[in-house]
C-alpha cells in the first residue's frame, strides 16, 4: 500500500504542514516525462520513511493544484520540496534520483537522531533548529518567521548587555525553558533599557499575509536573585510598511494598523506563549512589520522578551508562468 498522500486542496496542503514535523512534496505533471520516471523512486522512499505526524510524502499536481504551485514558485517539473516544522529546508530541481535521495534520508536521519537524543520526538515546542513553536499554528496557516530580513531588524531601548534583537526570531527552543532555567548561558532573549518600552522593526524577504504573532516572554519568578524582575508585555502597537523603525514619539503621532492588549491569562502556562490575533484584512501585503511594545504587566521599568514568531501566509515571489519539465533521463 502506498504511503503517498495526494495532495487535492490548498486547505490539505497547509493542514499537513502544520500536523506533519517533515512534509516532501513532489510537484509534478501528468504529462511530464522525467516525473513519470522518478515516481517508482519516489514511493519507494515514501514507503520506508513516512511516519504518521513526522515524516509525510505527498504529490501535487501543479495543472489541479495551480495555487499552490503559484505560491512555491513552481515553474519547472519535477520539483520536490522538503519542509520542516512548515518552513522549506531543501529543494531538488529535477529527476536526480541521487540528490533527492540524499536529500531526504539526511533530513528523516537527523529527526531520528533528535527524536531518540531528547526524548522530546517532533512536538510541536520540542527543540531543535527546526522552528521552535510555543502554540499551535492556526489552521491553514504556517510559521514564516523564515521571511524576516535578519540583517535588517532594528530594536530600539534594548538593554545590550543581553541578547541581540536578532536572537528574538531564533529558531531554537528558549533556554529558559530547560531545566537550569538559562542560568550559566548566554542570554538568549531581549529585554528593555531605561524603561518598559520596545520598538522593533522587521523588514521581510517577501510581501506576507499576516495572520498572528506568538509572543513568549519568560521572565523569572520574583523569588529568584534578581534585583529588578522584568515583565511580560501588555500592550502592543502594530504598524505596517514602514520603510525604517519608527522613534516612539514619531510612533505617537502614527495611527497604528491595530492595538492589541494581552490579558494574564493568555499566556501559555508551559510555554511562556501568547497569540496575538490580527485583523487579517488588515495585513495582507506586508513588506515590513513595527512592534511598538507599549508598556508591561506590572509595575516594573522592563519588558521581557524571549521569542517572536509570525504566523500566516508567504507572498508569491514568482508567477507562475509556462511550465516546463527538466531532468530529462536517458532515452525520454
Amino acid at each position: 500500500m502506498s504511503s503517498l498522500v495526494h495532495i487535492s486542496s490548498k486547505e490539505q496542503f497547509s493542514s499537513l504542514l502544520s500536523s506533519s514535523t517533515i512534509v516532501v512534496a513532489d510537484f509534478y505533471a501528468d504529462w511530464c516525462g522525467p516525473c513519470k520516471a522518478i515516481a517508482p523512486r519516489y514511493e519507494q522512499l515514501a514507503n520506508q520513511l513516512s511516519r504518521p505526524n513526522q515524516i509525510t510524502f505527498t504529490k501535487v499536481n501543479v495543472d489541479e493544484q495551480q495555487d499552490i504551485a503559484k505560491a512555491y514558485g513552481i515553474t519547472a517539473m519535477p520539483t520536490f520540496m522538503i519542509f520542516k516544522n512548515a518552513r522549506t529546508v531543501s529543494t531538488v530541481r529535477g529527476a536526480d534520483p541521487k540528490k533527492l535521495s540524499e536529500a531526504v534520508r539526511k533530513l528523516a536521519s537527523e529527526a531520528s537522531a533528535t527524536e531518540q537524543g531528547t526524548g522530546e520526538g517532533f512536538g510541536e515546542s520540542s527543540g531543535g533548529s527546526g522552528g521552535w513553536l510555543g502554540a499551535s499554528a492556526p489552521k491553514g496557516y504556517t510559521d514564516i518567521t523564515d521571511q524576516v530580513q535578519i540583517n535588517g531588524i532594528d530594536l530600539l531601548n534594548c538593554d545590550s548587555e543581553l541578547g541581540a534583537p536578532r536572537v528574538l526570531f531564533d529558531s531554537s527552543k528558549p533556554s529558559s525553558l530547560n531545566g537550569d532555567k538559562g542560568k550559566g548561558k548566554s542570554a538568549d532573549w531581549v529585554e528593555s533599557d531605561t524603561d518598559e518600552q520596545l520598538m522593533l522593526y522587521i523588514p521581510f524577504q517577501s510581501s506576507l499575509k499576516i495572520h498572528s504573532l506568538h509572543v513568549t516572554s519568560l521572565p523569572p519568578s520574583s523569588d529568584d536573585d534578581d534585583d529588578e524582575v522584568p515583565m511580560r508585555p501588555k500592550t502592543l502597537r502594530l504598524y505596517t510598511n514602514r520603510s525604517h523603525v519608527l522613534g516612539f514619539e514619531e510612533a505617537d503621532d502614527i495611527p497604528p494598523v491595530q492595538t492589541v492588549t494581552i490579558e494574564p491569562n493568555e499566556w501559555d502556562p508551559k510555554t511562556g506563549t501568547a497569540k496575538v490575533e490580527l485583523r487579517f484584512v488588515k495585513f495582507q501585503n506586508v513588506t515590513s512589520l513595527v512592534v511598538f511594545f507599549v508598556d508591561g504587566d506590572g509595575d516594573g521599568e522592563k519588558i521581557r522578551i524571549d521569542r517572536l514568531r509570525i504566523l500566516g501566509e508567504s507572498g508569491e515571489k514568482r508567477d507562475l508562468g509556462k511550465l516546463e519539465k527538466i531532468g530529462d533521463e536517458p532515452g525520454e
